[in-house]
């Protein structure tokens, strides 16, 4: 059951982050999923890191919360992402 959790909340921390990002980003619905998924662990992170001082690797959950700290994760991970390529977003 948590695999589904992960595969909704990818899914729509994913569609909603490419939805709010400016520009054009490619990839089909496992992208997007793998995107939010990304974006779940680097919101849930940065989370932790803020509310403890501790860097630990944990994930948002599927609640209200969890969604708007993986679609903020995966607003920063496609930011790094084009960082990393050397794309921009136009």
């Amino acid at each position: 059951m948590n695999i589904i959790a992960w595969i909704i909340l990818g899914l729509i921390a994913g569609a909603i982050a490419k939805a709010i990002y400016p520009g054009r980003q490619g990839g089909g619905i496992l992208a997007t999923m793998i995107l939010g998924m990304v974006g779940a662990f680097v919101g849930g992170t940065l989370v932790t890191l803020l509310e403890t001082g501790t860097l630990q690797f944990t994930a948002a959950t599927l609640s209200i919360p969890g969604i708007i700290v993986a679609i903020i994760g995966a607003i920063v991970a496609i930011f790094l992402w084009g960082l990393f390529t050397g794309r921009t977003s136009y």
